[in-house]
C-alpha cells in the first residue's frame, strides 16, 4: 500500500476536521491509505508543554512517518496570517531529512482555518510550503477545474484547502469545503501513486539495476 501521512496541528478542532476529510479522499484512491498524525503544543518559548502522548486525537508525529510516507497533507490553524508555532517546531526538527533528501520528490499539499473570513489564509497556505520547498517536495493545490473554488462562501484557495471556523470555531465544515478537502487528499493520493510507478518503471528499465 502507498501510504499518505495527513500531519496538522489543531488547537479548537477545524483543522482535525479537515484532516479527516483529507484522509478520506486519500483513501478513496486504490491502493492508498492515510496515516493521520499530530505535534503536541508549545509554550511561547516554543518548548514543548503536552504530554508525551495525547490524550485524545492522532497521535504525535515522528520523523520515521516522514521517511516512511509516499506524499504528505500538512495542516494549520492560520495565526496572524501564519502557521502554529507548534507545527513549525516540528518541522524544525526535520533537518536531518533536508540533509539526507529523505522527503525530495514527494507530492504535498497544505490547508488550514481561521477564525475570520480569510484571515490569513492564503498566506498562512504558503507559509507551510516554504519549509516543504527546502525539503524538495513537489507542491499541490487545487486547479480551476474543481468548481467548488467558484461557488464557495466560506473556505476554498488554489493554494490549498481552507476553511472559515468562525471566532467561537462555531461553523461546520461547509458542504464546498469538505469537497475540497476529499479533493485535495484524492489528487495527493494519484500523484503519489503516479511518481511510485514512474520511479519503478525507471528502476526496472536501468540496466544497472
Amino acid at each position: 500500500m502507498t501510504e499518505i501521512l495527513v500531519l496538522y496541528y489543531s488547537r479548537d478542532g477545524s483543522v482535525a476536521r479537515m484532516a479527516q476529510l483529507i484522509a478520506r479522499g486519500v483513501e478513496e484512491i486504490d491502493r492508498v491509505e492515510a496515516r493521520i498524525r499530530s505535534v503536541p503544543a508549545v509554550s511561547p518559548v516554543c518548548e514543548a508543554v503536552a504530554e508525551p502522548i495525547p490524550q485524545q486525537g492522532a497521535p504525535y508525529a515522528s520523523l520515521d512517518d516522514l521517511t516512511q510516507c509516499a506524499g504528505l497533507a500538512l495542516g494549520s490553524p492560520a495565526y496572524f496570517g501564519n502557521m502554529a508555532a507548534s507545527l513549525k517546531s516540528f518541522l524544525d526538527t526535520t533537518g536531518a531529512l533536508w540533509l539526507s533528501g529523505a522527503m525530495a520528490g514527494k507530492p504535498a499539499a497544505v490547508f488550514t482555518s481561521s477564525g475570520t473570513l480569510h484571515g490569513g489564509q492564503e498566506s498562512c497556505l504558503l507559509s507551510m510550503m516554504v519549509p516543504l520547498l527546502h525539503h524538495g517536495m513537489l507542491l499541490l493545490g487545487l486547479p480551476g477545474t474543481q468548481t467548488e473554488l467558484a461557488t464557495t462562501t466560506t473556505g476554498g484557495s488554489p493554494y490549498g484547502v481552507s476553511h472559515w471556523a468562525g471566532v467561537d470555531d462555531n461553523n461546520e465544515i461547509s458542504a464546498e469545503e469538505a469537497r475540497l478537502c476529499r479533493a485535495l487528499g484524492r489528487r495527493l493520493a494519484e500523484t503519489a501513486l503516479r511518481l511510485s510507478a514512474a520511479a519503478a518503471a525507471a528502476q526496472q528499465g536501468d540496466p544497472g539495476q
